[in-house]
């Protein structure tokens, strides 16, 4: 009598999720924070001419100033000031009997040896009949950026030039940087942009100056990667896996 044919073999599979990844442990590394601090002087001034005249007819007013006014460019053109650095607004008006021509000049200065030149030459060939205002003192957008860069840069240097010195204690080579963090960034002083400031009328030309430099200082953070340099020390820096080096 024949045996009955066996079952059909069954397969019972069942689908878990995958394994989360393990971390890979942290590397060697250095953490050093640095910071550095700049200075910028300004680098525009302007400074402003005023004229008036009061005359009993008004053709004789506005060539009194208009004189002037061709005369003040004129000077400082030759002077090397460009066109579009000169300002002029002019006012004309009648008091009482008479008609009043006013004007006033401003003329923008990339080159303070130059505006004092001009400044003085006007002073002496127009003498009362021209005022000059004490010059204003101001950095232009693009000063500052370049000022921010810079204590940017030093304050990357200063902490790179720490984590190297850092790894020469331990007789080690400073790797790349896995970590770069900017902390902090203060800006004091200076005036950013051509409006008046507060400062009195009696300060000499080296104190506006001084009163309008800006400052700029950072800090960073910085994580270096840790080269081993020898087999024979790698011991002693078993015990130092990561160290921090601070201001």
């Amino acid at each position: 009598m024949a045996l009955p044919a066996p079952p059909p073999a069954r397969l019972f599979a069942e689908l878990v999720p995958a394994p989360a990844p393990v971390p890979a442990p942290p590397g060697w590394g250095v953490h050093v924070s640095g910071s550095a601090e700049r200075s910028a002087a300004p680098d525009r001034a302007w400074v402003s001419l005023c004229l008036c005249s009061r005359k009993g007819a008004a053709e004789a007013a506005r060539s009194s100033v208009s004189r002037r006014l061709q005369y003040i460019a004129q000077r400082a053109r030759q002077h090397g000031v460009p066109e579009e650095n000169m300002t002029v607004t002019e006012d004309f008006s009648r008091v009482k009997n008479t008609y009043q021509m006013e004007a006033k000049v401003c003329i923008i200065f990339s080159d303070f040896g130059q505006m004092q030149n001009v400044c003085n030459l006007l002073i002496e060939k127009l003498g009362t009949s021209v005022t000059i205002s004490p010059p204003h003192f101001y950095h232009t957008p693009e000063a500052i950026d370049t000022l921010r860069h810079q204590v940017c840069a030093a304050a990357l240097g200063n902490t790179q030039r720490k984590a190297e010195e850092a790894c020469q204690l331990f007789g080690q080579t400073l790797g790349k940087p896995l970590l770069i963090r900017e902390e902090e960034t203060k800006e004091w002083g200076g005036h950013i942009d051509s409006h008046l400031s507060n400062s009195p009328d009696s300060l000499t030309l080296q104190e506006r100056i001084q009163n309008a430099t800006a400052y700029v200082s950072c800090r960073v953070f910085a994580v270096f990667e840790i080269k081993g340099k020898s087999n024979k020390k790698q011991g002693a820096l078993e015990t130092f896996k990561s160290f921090t080096f601070s201001e």
